[in-house]
């Protein structure tokens, strides 16, 4: 009963996307994904599956573009 809960609180767009998905969504290579993924602490948030299988929330991938878009908007304002 409490995992058909915490099921019904998520989000319903956010999917688990695969290493094709996120490196066409963010128009990079397949081998950028796997090396952002790979790190001890990775730049993406990935979720490690099994045997090297990884997926990736959407919601967290947009959040991670939003917080580049951020940074990107911060070091341009101290130039």
């Amino acid at each position: 009963m409490a995992f058909a809960a915490s099921v019904q609180q998520m989000p319903s767009r956010d999917v688990l996307l695969t290493v094709e998905d996120v490196a066409q969504r963010l128009n990079v290579t397949k081998d950028w994904v796997w090396d952002h993924s790979s790190r001890k602490a990775p730049y993406l948030p990935v979720i490690r599956m099994s045997d090297g299988v990884l997926r990736y929330r959407l919601s967290e991938v947009d959040e991670f573009v939003s917080e580049r878009e951020r940074l990107s908007a911060m070091r341009r304002k101290r130039r």
